[in-house]
């Protein structure tokens, strides 16, 4: 494309990009490795849909910076879009010292975080949300689980309230999925404010009080905007890698055998998902300064390049041999804005799953895989409910998950569960040899 040559541009926030973003991807590449779309309507990107493409970008922040200042002069304030690509002060718009600052204190708060504790935390919390529905025979993976799980770590991990908690995870959501963004992005931010001013007054043994008091002594604004990044990836996404890694193991003969049969371990799908389906699909948002030219492509100043992790991941020119073990995806991106909790995330939905998977080993999908729905948006890759069926099980009884820490350091933070969504169950199809095989 380009510039005298204008090009249709695909939706990428429709219903059609939803139910099928591979044969969307295969169709913008008959553009080469850069195509024309819009991430919602009147608002014009290029994606890269290459794998070297991609690295090309994201290893290369001078000539693909990361600030979209001078494009978001451009859109409307209610654009649906501008509250999660519009700029911030975080360690995801910006490059160089401060960049390198932001993030030094994002790695310093997060790498006190005891691994060991959070493994138990999560355990604990799965167990708590298990229950909920295990004498049911029945549930809704996406609402009641997936959905559920990260906001407890994320409330034991932030020291953050439930009632504080549940306005966040709300104007993030609306975020995600442009309903009313601009409204869900105000109820976001009033949350957050309210969060380090009452970490402010209480601090305690917690990211968010880790972050106050880092040598980088961050403003309540900077605060702000560093909270609101962490959990923007560590609520939405994580939910979506549990809920498509799931989808996975229920749908996908090679993660189903017996135990004499053998199969692929939990590991193996969480980097099935993260090659194939990766939580955020479409990201990693530059704004090249000047007009670029590559592959033959226009690359306009001051307009979205947007990484298509999920079609990067899938470039039909690369071979990137068994995934099972494989971690050469870019679902985490690359270079210096790389994701710096991949860690945590992974192993939260790891715990997750093998939790789920021990207290329910006969579940199976309610409906057939090709019934399941996803959700539209331009970002993720998100399905709206996971129904199953499974023998119903007795509860554990244990009460909420232990009031500690995830560190070692002493104060607790005191926290509770968020209420879960039901979902109408098809007739069930048995999977009996669903059991303890995900131990590898």
């Amino acid at each position: 494309m380009t510039a005298d040559t204008p090009q249709e541009r695909t939706p990428l926030y429709d219903a059609e990009f939803a139910a099928d973003p591979a044969g969307v991807y295969a169709k913008l590449r008959a553009y080469g490795t850069f195509a024309p779309v819009e991430l919602s309507p009147g608002v014009p990107a290029t994606l890269v849909l290459g794998y070297d493409a991609a690295l090309e970008v994201l290893r290369d922040p001078g000539t693909f910076p990361k600030n979209p200042q001078r494009w978001e002069k451009s859109l409307p304030p209610d654009c649906p879009v501008l509250p999660i690509m519009g700029y911030r002060p975080s360690a995801l718009y910006t490059d160089g010292s401060v960049h390198a600052r932001l993030r030094g204190a994002i790695t310093d708060a997060l790498g006190r975080v005891d691994t060991t504790v959070l493994r138990d935390y999560v355990e604990q919390s799965a167990d708590t949300l298990i229950d909920r529905f295990a004498g049911d025979g029945q549930a809704d993976l996406r609402g009641q689980y997936a959905k559920a799980l990260p906001l407890l770590v994320f409330n034991r991990l932030f020291g953050c309230p439930p009632d504080i908690a549940d306005r966040l995870v709300s104007g993030m959501i609306g975020i995600f999925e442009l309903v009313d963004a601009e409204k869900a992005n105000a109820e976001l931010t009033r949350g957050v404010m309210e969060l380090i001013a009452l970490k402010r007054a209480r601090p305690a043994a917690d990211v968010t009080s880790w972050l106050l008091s880092h040598p980088a002594e961050l403003t309540d604004q900077e605060m702000a905007d560093q909270l609101v990044l962490l959990m923007g990836a560590g609520t939405e996404p994580e939910q979506n890698l549990i809920a498509n890694t799931l989808r996975l193991l229920l749908s996908d003969e090679r993660f189903a055998g017996d135990l004499t049969g053998g199969s692929l371990p939990v590991e193996d799908a969480l980097d099935e998902v993260l090659w194939t389906d990766p939580p955020m699909a479409n990201f990693g948002f530059t704004y090249p300064e000047r007009d670029l030219e590559r592959d033959g492509v226009l690359l306009p100043a001051d307009q979205p390049v947007a990484v298509s992790f999920g079609a990067a991941n899938t470039d039909p020119s690369k071979a990137h041999g068994q995934r099972a073990g494989n971690r050469a995806h870019l679902a985490w991106s690359v270079g210096p804005h790389t994701c710096p909790a991949k860690g945590h995330a992974r192993l939260i939905a790891s715990v997750a799953i093998e939790k789920l998977l021990d207290r329910l080993p006969d579940m199976d999908l309610a409906v057939a895989v090709d019934e399941l729905q996803w959700r539209p948006g331009p970002f993720h890759r998100a399905l709206s409910a996971l129904p199953v069926r499974f023998s119903p099980v007795p509860v554990m009884a244990a009460g909420p998950p232990a009031e500690h820490p995830v560190t070692a350091d002493p104060a607790p933070v005191a926290m509770s569960p968020t209420t879960s969504e039901t979902h109408d169950q098809a007739p069930r199809r048995r999977r009996p040899h669903l059991t303890r095989w995900w131990r590898g």
